[in-house]
């Protein structure tokens, strides 16, 4: 019988969306940007709401799906956003993912219509039955929908199990939520921290599993981690603390993605900023300096721990 996976943990980035000037997707720079965050020591990728996954059509979707398992392969987890506006569709994404390779997928709720409890368990259950792989619930709520209860989190995994069930909360407070989610489960639920790394710190305390930061401040992260694992607390904090000022720019979803496709520009890794429209954030000039100040601040502290 073959070993099964380890089960996944660490830095989890979700990785950007490049688009050429027609909008069509630049398949060349998404290569050279998972290469990048493996070699910046990512333990897997991910695909999800700043892979502009809602604004893609099915088939771009399942392109970059393919795509992604693919270039993930030997390296690291790859983890595929599956959630869409009904059963099927979402049953859909998820068969597709598990056919490319997907170590896991993640799915936030419908986010046309707010349902009940009832349905919305119908809808997990329904993505659980359909394939065999890990389902991430993702609760998007910072962005989009409304907060899950804790009570219901917990019955799912009591229903599946922790193997099958993992989570990412996102809703407010993160802290008290994410340590009422470990406690309703008794410890067993693994959780990923999904602030972009600005509760980094506090979720580590709180026993997360991992993070699903963007994929821009990876050459942060990574050391942010190491440090948190390696109960260096002070470096973590003066990494952490340039890090927190930069992501606190950052106020919605089209924030995220301005900001992040401004730093991978930075770093060599995009060609453009495109982020597909209509958007509700745009970088002004005086944002985009402050954020240079900051990342540079942050690159710096994390240069220091390593002298």
């Amino acid at each position: 019988m073959p070993d099964s996976p380890p089960p996944l943990s660490g830095v989890l980035p979700v990785f950007q969306t490049p688009y050429h000037a027609d909008e069509s997707i630049d398949f060349e720079t998404l290569a050279r940007e998972i290469e990048w965050l493996f070699e910046k020591g990512a333990d897997g990728i991910v695909m999800a709401m700043v892979s502009e996954v809602l604004r893609l059509s099915d088939d771009e979707r399942d392109q970059l799906a393919k795509q992604a398992c693919h270039l993930a392969e030997g390296k690291g987890a790859a983890i595929i956003s599956v959630g869409a506006e009904s059963n099927r569709v979402a049953e859909r994404h998820a068969r597709h993912a598990e056919d490319c390779g997907a170590t896991a997928v993640m799915a936030i709720p419908p986010v046309s219509i707010a349902v009940e409890e009832r349905e919305l368990a119908d809808y997990y259950r329904r993505l659980l039955e359909t394939i065999s792989l890990p389902v991430i619930v993702q609760d998007a709520s910072g962005y989009v929908g409304r907060p899950m209860s804790i009570a219901f989190q917990a019955r799912l995994l009591d229903e599946f199990g922790p193997e099958r069930v993992l989570f990412k909360p996102e809703a407010s407070p993160i802290g008290p939520r994410l340590s009422a989610l470990r406690d309703a489960t008794d410890g067993k639920a693994r959780v990923f921290e999904g602030t972009g790394g600005i509760a980094l710190i506090d979720s580590f305390q709180r026993g997360i599993a991992g993070t699903m930061p963007g994929a821009d401040l990876i050459a942060a992260i990574v050391p942010l981690w190491r440090a948190l694992k390696a109960g260096y607390i002070d470096h973590a904090t003066r990494i952490h603390e340039p890090l927190a000022a930069l992501i606190s720019l950052q106020t919605s979803l089209d924030g995220f993605l301005a900001v992040e496709k401004h730093l991978l520009i930075r770093q060599g890794i995009f060609r453009n900023e495109l982020v597909r429209g209509p958007r509700g954030f745009i970088l002004d000039e005086e944002t985009r300096s402050e954020i240079d100040r900051l990342f540079e601040r942050l690159m710096r502290a994390v240069s220091e721990g390593e002298e």
